[in-house]
C-alpha cells in the first residue's frame, strides 16, 4: 500500500481493484487512499466460488490459526509493519494507539487459542470427527449447518476482529465486509490468514456499499452484523443473523458491599477502550443513595486526560470535532432530566493538532426504571440510579454483561436465570472482562454447528 494506500478486494482469485472507488480519509478528513467497492456481481460469484472450494481439514486450519497469530501480530503486510499499522487505525479512525495495541494482542490471543476453544460449544457427547471410534457404537457428530459466513464489520475498535476466526476453525468459510471507516486490520487479517494457509476461495474481503452488503448477507449461509439499534432492528427477524448492538451493560451494587473499594474496578468498566466497546457498562444501580458514588466516579473519570490518538498515554476516542459536537447535542437531547455531575455543559475537547477528543460523562437519574438507563453511547457515558429490592431484576434486563457487586445468593440465582442477562460476572470483576473461550454473546459455535446423530461399521481409519 505506501503513499497513496489503494486497498483492495481479497478475492478468490487473489487482489481486485473496482472501477468503483472510495476515498480513504484520516481524522482532519485528509485523502490518504482509496478503497475499492465491489459490485453485486462480483460479490454473488466470489461466494459461488467459495461454495465451490474445499475445506481444509481440522489439523491444518488450526495450524494456520497459528500461524496466522504470529503473522498478523508482528509480520509486514499488505506494506505495513506492525507499528505502521497501528500509526494507520490510529490517524484514520481516531483510536488511541494503546487500544489499537491492546486490540491487537487481543485478535492474536483468540487465533493461538483456537486449538482449545474451538470445542468448548460442543456437547460433551459429540465427537468432532467422523473417524472417531465412538462413532462406530453410535455417537453424535458436531457438524456445520452450513459452507459460507458472512462478517458485516464495524470500526470502533479493532477488537471486534477476534470473534469471527471462530468460523474458519470449525471449518466455514468466511466473507468480510470491512468497516468503511476502519478497513485496515480486516484487510490486515485476512493477508495473514491466507499467508498462513487458508486459500484465497476460504476467506475474503469485500468492501462495498450498504446494498452489496445486504446482498453478502442474503447469499451466505450465516452472517454476524455489528451495529446501533437499528441495525439490531434492521436484521433481528433473520434466524441466520447474529446481531451485535449495544451492549447496555450494568453494574449493580447492593448495600452488602461497600462501592467505595470497588469504584476503580465501575470506573474501568465504563472507561475500557475509550468507552467504545459494548461491554464498557453504560449504567450503575446502587442499593440505598447513589449520589456518593456517582460523584466519585465521575471525579474518577474526570482526571483522565485529553490526548491526540497518536500520544502513548491517550485512552480516549478522538474524532472530527463536527462529529463530536453531533455525539454531544444527542447526549444532551437523551439526557433529559438527568442530572450531569461530569460532561453536563460539554464533552467536546478540541485538540490543536485537529479533531476533538470524546470526553466522559456521568449523569444522575432518579429511578431504577428511567428511561435514561437503556441508553448507550460511543464513549465513556454512564448513567447512576437508584435500585432497591423490591424493584426486582427488571431494570437490570437486556444487558451484554451484568457484573453484579452483591453476596445475595437468591439475587444472584435470579439473575442468572434471567434470559436477557447474556453474561453475569459477580464481585471485582468489570463488565469488559473477556478471555478467549469465555463466551460473548454465547459461542459462535452455538449457531454455526449442530449434532448428527452418527453410527457405522469399520470403514477407513479411526482417530483416537
Amino acid at each position: 500500500m505506501g503513499e497513496g494506500i489503494h486497498l483492495d478486494a481479497l478475492g478468490p482469485a487473489g487482489p481486485y481493484r473496482s472501477r468503483n472507488r472510495r476515498p480513504l480519509t484520516s481524522l482532519s478528513g485528509a485523502q490518504i487512499g482509496e478503497i475499492s467497492q465491489v459490485p453485486s456481481l462480483y460479490a454473488r460469484r466470489t461466494i459461488a466460488a467459495m461454495r465451490a472450494a474445499g475445506v481444509l481439514p481440522g489439523a491444518q486450519r488450526l495450524d494456520a490459526l497459528d500461524a496466522a497469530a504470529e503473522l498478523f501480530g508482528s509480520a509486514s503486510l499488505g506494506g505495513f509493519g506492525p507499528d505502521a499499522y497501528v500509526e494507520l487505525v490510529s490517524t484514520a479512525s481516531g483510536v488511541p494507539r494503546a487500544v489499537v495495541r491492546q486490540s491487537v494482542e487481543w485478535i492474536v490471543d483468540v487465533l493461538r487459542s483456537q486449538r482449545h476453544t474451538v470445542e468448548l460449544a460442543m456437547p460433551r457427547g459429540a465427537v468432532g470427527d467422523w473417524r472417531d471410534e465412538r462413532t462406530s457404537a453410535g455417537s453424535a457428530v458436531w457438524a456445520r449447518r452450513g459452507e459460507v459466513f458472512a462478517v458485516h464489520a464495524a470500526g470502533n475498535t479493532p477488537a471486534v476482529h477476534g470473534l469471527w476466526p471462530e468460523a474458519l476453525a470449525l471449518g466455514y468459510k468466511v466473507v468480510v465486509r470491512p468497516s468503511a471507516r476502519e478497513p485496515y486490520t480486516a484487510f490486515r487479517l485476512v493477508e495473514a490468514l491466507r499467508q498462513a494457509g487458508f486459500p484465497p476461495a476460504t476467506v475474503t474481503l469485500l468492501p462495498c456499499d450498504y446494498a452489496v452488503a445486504d446482498l453478502i448477507i442474503a447469499e451466505a449461509d450465516y452472517a454476524i452484523v455489528y451495529g446501533g439499534q437499528d441495525v439490531v432492528d434492521k436484521y433481528s427477524a433473520i434466524p441466520t443473523v447474529l446481531t451485535q448492538g449495544p451492549g447496555r451493560s450494568k453494574i449493580l451494587v447492593t448495600a452488602d458491599v461497600d462501592w467505595r473499594e470497588k469504584i476503580d474496578i465501575i470506573a474501568a468498566s465504563v472507561s475500557h477502550l475509550g468507552g467504545t466497546a459494548c461491554t464498557c457498562a453504560s449504567a450503575v444501580l446502587v442499593e440505598g443513595d447513589p449520589e456518593p458514588l456517582a460523584r466519585a466516579l465521575a471525579e474518577r473519570l474526570g482526571r483522565i486526560p485529553s490526548l491526540p490518538a497518536d500520544h502513548p498515554d491517550a485512552t480516549l476516542t478522538v474524532q472530527p470535532t463536527a462529529s463530536v459536537v453531533e455525539v454531544d447535542q444527542y447526549l444532551h437531547k437523551v439526557a433529559g432530566d438527568a442530572r450531569p455531575l461530569l460532561g453536563g455543559d460539554t464533552i467536546v475537547d478540541e485538540l490543536a493538532s485537529g479533531g476533538a477528543v470524546l470526553r466522559p460523562a456521568v449523569h444522575l437519574v432518579d429511578s431504577s426504571s428511567a428511561t435514561q438507563l437503556g441508553v448507550e453511547l460511543p464513549f465513556p457515558c454512564v448513567w447512576v440510579g437508584p435500585w432497591q429490592p423490591a424493584d426486582g431484576i427488571a431494570p437490570l434486563r437486556d444487558s451484554l454483561v451484568l457484573t453484579a457487586m452483591t453476596t445475595r445468593a437468591e439475587l444472584i440465582d435470579a439473575l442468572l436465570d434471567e434470559p436477557s442477562i447474556t453474561n453475569l460476572y459477580l464481585g471485582d470483576n468489570p463488565t469488559t472482562w473477556l478471555r478467549p473461550g469465555i463466551p460473548h454473546d454465547g459461542y459462535l459455535g452455538e449457531v454455526l454447528m449442530r449434532t448428527k446423530g452418527m453410527i457405522r461399521t469399520s470403514v477407513g481409519p479411526s482417530v483416537a
